[in-house]
């Protein structure tokens, strides 16, 4: 029967506190290895373990992952409260430490696993931030023709408010994943899961601008042609970092002073439906959600809806 890592360094006794942090870097990077080749995971979900890995492991020092109690993994969560992290970032590093003992108990590495006991916050502990229609506009207006790439970011900006797409399923969407005379586009979410969402007419509109003034002029640029859709100035596929900084510089641009990001367009997309009489079981369809009540965080955002539909029926209103 084969030794785990864990196993020889006890065999070598108290000298080996040293070699324990570096088994636990060698254990992580293993695992992450095991998210990439077996589970197939997202290169975007696979980077997001190492962050939070990366901030246990510090955590830990030279303690070994083996010798852990709930107790110290307690410990561990509380220094993340005390760091402020948002709950959401908390429930999430609390993911990446359970799925880790969970592996380490695959490969026998530990026979008991104090993870399983930590229990996660509720995800949305805090409301997501949304734009009004009013900013929405001002924002998605902002690409004047004054900048050298106009057409492509104000493109991008409608179809990230259009359809609720991520960042990453945005940057991600190919030529083949439009069907604009029929009014939607195909994306791909977590997990590889694919889905159809529609989309406006202003935001066809944008892209068919798009298509037809400024991406054949950026793909000459290019090394090699691509079947991306929003390309950089270099020709090369647009990436998130690069997405979310055009969100940032265009939200100064409209005079929008609270902190968004790309997601607030997908929270905006979601909140406007639903405040309009959208039904709560499409809207999780179009976002991607798995669990109908992460799509439920959106029904306490907006009251609007239900203000009107009271002032209108109600006696006394």
């Amino acid at each position: 029967m084969r030794q785990t890592k864990l196993q020889r360094l006890r065999d070598k006794g108290p000298s080996a506190t040293k070699a324990s942090a570096a088994n636990t870097l060698s254990l992580c990077d293993d695992f992450i290895a095991y998210l990439r080749g077996e589970c197939h995971l997202a290169e975007n979900t696979v980077a997001a373990y190492r962050r939070d890995l990366t901030k246990f492991t510090q955590w830990l020092g030279s303690r070994r992952v083996g010798q852990l109690k709930i107790n110290d993994l307690s410990q561990f969560v509380a220094t993340l409260h005390d760091a402020g992290l948002a709950p959401a970032s908390i429930a999430r590093n609390i993911v990446a430490v359970r799925t880790f003992f969970k592996y380490l108990q695959l490969e026998g590495t530990v026979t008991d696993n104090p993870a399983e006991l930590l229990v996660a916050q509720k995800a949305w502990q805090r409301m997501p931030k949304v734009l009004s229609p009013q900013q929405v506009e001002r924002f998605l207006s902002a690409p004047s023709r004054r900048e050298p790439f106009w057409q492509r970011d104000r493109a991008m900006l409608e179809v990230l408010y259009a359809s609720g797409c991520r960042a990453s399923e945005t940057c991600g969407l190919r030529l083949s994943d439009l069907a604009l005379p029929e009014r939607h586009l195909r994306c791909e979410g977590k997990g590889g899961k694919q889905r159809i969402v529609p989309i406006g007419g202003r935001a066809i509109e944008a892209i068919e601008r798009y298509l037809r003034e400024l991406r054949p002029r950026l793909l000459q640029r290019g090394p090699r042609p691509t079947e991306a859709l929003f390309l950089s100035r270099t020709g090369r596929p647009l990436e998130r970092i690069q997405l979310w900084r055009l969100v940032k510089r265009y939200a100064v641009v409209a005079d929008i002073r609270s902190e968004i990001s790309p997601h607030s367009l997908r929270h905006s997309f979601a909140t406007h439906l639903l405040a309009g009489g959208a039904d709560l079981r499409q809207v999780q369809e179009m976002l991607g959600h798995a669990s109908i009540q992460t799509t439920q965080i959106y029904t306490h955002v907006d009251h609007s809806r239900l203000k009107r539909v009271h002032q209108q029926f109600h006696p006394r209103s």
